[in-house]
């Protein structure tokens, strides 16, 4: 599959660090969001990532001006209709998902390819809200996505080879390692890595150890360069008690139960560096 044109779903943090690396690839890419304030605010993103580069001459000016010439903004799904590639980058809630990909299964053309940058959340599922189950996948990128270089691709029960081939070789040309799993809740890297904040969170919570105890051992015994807990605020409380719920459900297993101090950070609004507040303050 000729893969061109591509469109990102949502401009936040994530779809915007996916469009900026498709437009550095040299594919045209629709950035689109339901308001033209997120849109904006993801091309400013990406516009202040680049400047970034030129400063520290990884790019220069025109490199500069030009991958932003390939960014167009969008507030209508009709902009589907001319994607080789639809990239998912929405709030992990799978009604939402399933109500998009309904949407984009109408707007875009029988070729396409409609992927989900999903963290934890079944391929499967999603593709059974669609009429072309074979030609959606999961594309997980990780946060900061211009510097990550992993790209987790998860096989729905009814990918097909041909769409999972084209997917690798987009990722390739995206300058990221694409790795292959089944799909599983959590996939891999949320099935290794949420339980391991978890039972971090459990440690504080059960006053073994303090939050920079925690995150120094991890990072001084491990050779972890960022500690679970200052991840966690990183990640958003919110999304890792999202994800532990997925797991817990998924698998019915309680060793993914959610620590009840991560509930309780997240009733009270500590959803961590975003909001100001988390396992360490942020002063905002």
């Amino acid at each position: 599959m000729s893969i061109q044109n591509i469109i990102v779903i949502g401009a936040g943090q994530m779809g915007s660090g996916i469009a900026q690396v498709c437009a550095q690839a040299g594919y045209s890419v629709v950035l689109h969001d339901m308001q033209e304030e997120f849109v904006q605010k993801g091309i400013g993103i990406i516009s202040k990532n680049l400047n970034r580069s030129v400063e520290k001459g990884r790019l220069d000016e025109s490199e500069k001006e030009s991958i932003l010439s390939r960014i167009t903004a969008s507030v209508s799904l009709e902009n589907a209709s001319n994607a080789d590639l639809v990239i998912e980058a929405v709030v992990e809630n799978m009604d939402v998902k399933t109500q998009l990909f309904k949407m984009l299964d109408q707007y875009a053309p029988a070729h396409t390819i409609l992927a989900s940058n999903t963290s934890s959340l079944p391929i499967t599922e999603i593709a059974a809200a669609t009429d072309r189950p074979e030609k959606v996948i999961g594309m997980h990128f990780m946060n900061p996505v211009p510097v990550m270089k992993l790209v987790e691709i998860i096989r729905g029960l009814q990918t097909a080879d041909d769409v999972y081939a084209t997917i690798e070789s987009v990722s390739k040309k995206l300058q990221k390692v694409p790795v292959e799993v089944n799909d599983f809740p959590g996939f891999i890297s949320n099935r290794i890595l949420m339980p391991m904040i978890n039972e971090a969170i459990f440690s504080v919570y059960e006053g073994v150890a303090t939050p920079e105890a925690v995150d120094e051992i991890m990072k001084l015994g491990m050779n972890h360069p960022m500690g679970p807990l200052t991840l966690a605020d990183f990640i958003g409380l919110d999304t890792c008690l999202y994800i532990m719920e997925t797991l817990h459900e998924g698998f019915g297993d309680d060793k993914y139960r959610p620590c009840p101090l991560l509930r309780k950070y997240v009733k009270a609004g500590w959803l961590g560096k975003k909001s100001g507040r988390g396992f360490y303050n942020y002063g905002v």
